[in-house]
This record gives C-alpha cells, sequence and structure tokens, in this order.
C-alpha cells in the first residue's frame, strides 16, 4: 500500500534557505505503516490479514502526520480500522526504504514495521481480520510433528542454487552460498528456530521464492513478500524474546493449565517439548502461581489453573521461559 504522508520542504514550513543534506523539490518520503498482530488459537500461532486486490497483506496503511500523534499511534489506529482489534501496545520492528516510484515526484517508500500480541479475548474482539496460521506461509517452521515435509525439497533447491557460480549480488554478504544455507537451515549445531528470518531472505535471493519463483507451490503463498518479511521478523522476534520475557502471557487468557502453555510456547518456537521437563522449568522459575481453580479434562483427573505471577518481574532482569536455541 502506498503512502500518500510526505515530507518536503513545504512540510518543514518551506524555508527559503534549504541545508546541503536536506530533500530537493523533486523528493519525497512515503511512511507505510505495516502491523504484524500475532495470536495463538487451539494451540495454532495466527496472524490477522487483510484481503485487498487477491492477495493477503498485513494491516497497513500511510503515517498522517495531522491524524496520527506518532508512529506507533498511527499503526494502532490502523490496525483497529481495519481488523476492529484495539491493540493495548505496537512495538517498532524495523525500517525498510523501497525504490523510489515513477512520475514526476521521486518517492521513496519506508515501510515502518510493527508487532502486536493480542489475548484471546482481544482476538474475538477483532472481528473484521481474517486470523490465517503462519505456519502455512512458513511451512518449513513447524517442527512440532517431525521435520516438515516441505524441508528435503527446499534443501535440494538450495543445494543445486549453492553450488552455482557466484552472482554479483553475493558480493554484498561476508559468505559464500553454502555458508549461508548451512547458517540458515542449520548444520551440525542442528536447526535454530530463531533464524526464521535469514531462512526467508536466503529463499528470495534463491529464487525459491517470490513472483519470479521455480517452485509452483511456492508460488501459491498469498501474503505480499514485503509484508512476509516484516511477519518473518516479527515472529522472529517473538521466538527470542520469549526466552528472556514473559511475553507468552499476553497470548494466553488469565487463567490456564501448564500444558495449555506449552502447547503456546511450542506454537511459537513450532518445536515440541518435553512435557516434564517444561513443567519444571516454567516451576523452577517462578514464572506462574495456582489460580486456585480447577478445569475438567476429558478421561481424565481435574487439571489446576495457574495464572502469571507478576512478582517475577521485580525478581530477575530476564523472566523469560529459559530455552536454549533449538529448544532444548
Amino acid at each position: 500500500m502506498r503512502s500518500q504522508a510526505r515530507i518536503s520542504e513545504e512540510d518543514r514550513g518551506g524555508s527559503a534557505q534549504v541545508p546541503p543534506n536536506a530533500l530537493t523539490s523533486r523528493e519525497a518520503i512515503a511512511l507505510d505503516l505495516v502491523a504484524a498482530v500475532l495470536a495463538v488459537r487451539s494451540a495454532e500461532p495466527v496472524v490477522a490479514i487483510r484481503r485487498m486486490e487477491g492477495r493477503d497483506v498485513l494491516p497497513s496503511g500511510p503515517f498522517r502526520p495531522r491524524q496520527h500523534d506518532s508512529l506507533e499511534g498511527g499503526t494502532l489506529a490502523l490496525v483497529a480500522e481495519q481488523t476492529g482489534g484495539n491493540l493495548a501496545f505496537a512495538h517498532h520492528l524495523c525500517a525498510d526504504c523501497c525504490a523510489p516510484t515513477d512520475g514526476a515526484v521521486d518517492v521513496h517508500t519506508v515501510a515502518v514495521g510493527h508487532i502486536g500480541l493480542v489475548n484471546p479475548a482481544q482476538r474475538r474482539s477483532a472481528t473484521r481480520a481474517i486470523w490465517k496460521s503462519w505456519y502455512t506461509i512458513f511451512p518449513w517452521e513447524d517442527w512440532r510433528a517431525g521435520k516438515p515435509q516441505c524441508l528435503p525439497q527446499i534443501e535440494d533447491y538450495l543445494a543445486t542454487w549453492a553450488a552455482q557460480p557466484a552472482a554479483p549480488s553475493d558480493m554484498l554478504f561476508e559468505v559464500d552460498r553454502p555458508q549461508r544455507v548451512r547458517i540458515a537451515f542449520g548444520s551440525s549445531a542442528g536447526w535454530d528456530e530463531e533464524k526464521l528470518l535469514e531462512r526467508y531472505a536466503l529463499m528470495i535471493d534463491a529464487g525459491l521464492i517470490g513472483a519470479n519463483a521455480a517452485s509452483a507451490w511456492t508460488r501459491t503463498a498469498t501474503l505480499q513478500t514485503g509484508h512476509a518479511l516484516i511477519l518473518a521478523r516479527a515472529i522472529a522476534e517473538l521466538r527470542r524474546t520469549v526466552k528472556y520475557r514473559p511475553v507468552v502471557f499476553e497470548l494466553m487468557p488469565e487463567a490456564f493449565t501448564l500444558f495449555e502453555m506449552q502447547r503456546v510456547v511450542e506454537a511459537i518456537l513450532g518445536l515440541p517439548l518435553h512435557k516434564q521437563n517444561f513443567r519444571r522449568l516454567v516451576e523452577s522459575c517462578r514464572l506462574v502461581e495456582p489460580a486456585g481453580e480447577t478445569r475438567m479434562r476429558t478421561g481424565g483427573r481435574p487439571a489446576r489453573l495457574y495464572r502469571f505471577r507478576r512478582d517475577v518481574m521485580f525478581e530477575r532482569a530476564a523472566p523469560g521461559v529459559r530455552l536454549r536455541p533449538g529448544g532444548g
């Protein structure tokens, strides 16, 4: 989506003396706000999307200085307008500059990405959002039931690509093609769930994803590529952050079982976790406390309900689910 908010000489007051590094009369900057709004539904991680001209896009729109008091405020307003949901906050992720558009004025678009997390109650209130599993967009990232079926095809394609002579664009990287593949998709160190963005960017460079994709199954992905990059960055950031901050509780109801919490963490990481080890980890970190209630389970004893123990925020500098890369 092209932003119409422009920063030009007139917006700065039309001063007669223009600094040497200021924008010229034929230059303008358009700010496009893009939000990756993430939630978990029935143990499946989902992202809020909109359908526009036959393509899926994230909630997005132009930053309007006369309406929005800040970039974050503008993002929150756009999410509410386009999905019907009200985010409590939106954290800044990135800002990427695109090439200028054709026409009388050179417009450089800067896409400003934000991440927002919603709990089940907030997700239900976002009536105009389409909630889509992010593993339908990045299917190679879901290891919860074992190695993804699509991954061998990706690995074979990348092995062929890596064996080809280097292209001029490869000079932008400090490592060669085979090293990039090993870093992104794992080597002797194993799969690193935090490298989602590196994997997706590599697949674009290799021609495996995008408008000119060589593989038919990758062309079926409908999320606009630029927005998919912002989503990849958001998921990678969440996967890192869940290990040192209690952000998992922002995706959960007020009361929950430890098994439900485990399913949410597994959904975020895309990895299976050992039940007893996870329980010991959560209890040793003192992240939760009994809620004083139970919930009946089919064919078993009532399950004890827990809630987030907020005092942990004042007791440790990094009160997250202390998992190492690789889910260990």
